[in-house]
């Protein structure tokens, strides 16, 4: 069994991912912390992203970046088949159609998709946490929230403010028909 969960930065994923791979009995992936030697397989030139990031060029470093993360999501799903993957905020929201089109064949096989956002209305999503990130980042937050990537790769939607990561766990469950004995040894 997979569940991967996707949603913008400071939403929860890693933290509610970390806790339903203990309740499910599943191994926990974190994509942010597998992708560089993703990335080296097809290229990736850490030192041209330092470089666009650091001349002001925030949106060329990260347009950089985006062919990079594509190749991440698809090498990860094809090596794991089994556990409970968060997926970075950017991983699963593309601009180019070619690229979110290979997403969403990479995550096709898979139901327990859950996108976590704070609340069902997007500007209280995005003010909630814009307060939680670095301010120079609220524009990308705006942008994966508002992006219909996100949704439309979702199974199901979970809304994370006022709940514990305990109660969001629970409701993920509930919503995927998942017991905590589902899971592998």
């Amino acid at each position: 069994m997979m569940i991967v969960l996707i949603g913008p930065m400071s939403v929860g994923k890693s933290t509610v991912a970390n806790l339903l791979a203990e309740r499910l009995h599943l191994p926990r992936y974190c994509l942010d912390k597998s992708r560089w030697a993703y990335y080296r397989e097809i290229g990736f030139d850490e030192q041209h992203a330092r470089e666009l990031a650091a001349a002001g060029s925030l949106n060329e470093a990260l347009r950089y970046c985006k062919p990079f993360e594509v190749h991440a999501v698809e090498r990860h799903m094809a090596e794991h088949r089994d556990g409970v993957v968060d997926f970075g905020a950017g991983y699963s929201v593309q601009d180019d159609p070619a690229l979110q089109e290979r997403v969403r064949k990479a995550l096709a096989p898979y139901e327990n998709i859950v996108l976590l956002l704070p609340s069902p209305d997007v500007a209280e999503s995005v003010a909630y946490l814009n307060e939680r990130i670095d301010p120079n980042l609220s524009f990308i937050n705006e942008h994966y929230i508002t992006h219909p990537a996100n949704r439309s790769l979702a199974k199901v939607i979970v809304y994370t403010r006022g709940k514990t990561p305990e109660e969001v766990c629970e409701e993920i469950e509930s919503a995927l028909d998942l017991k905590p004995s589902a899971g592998i040894s």
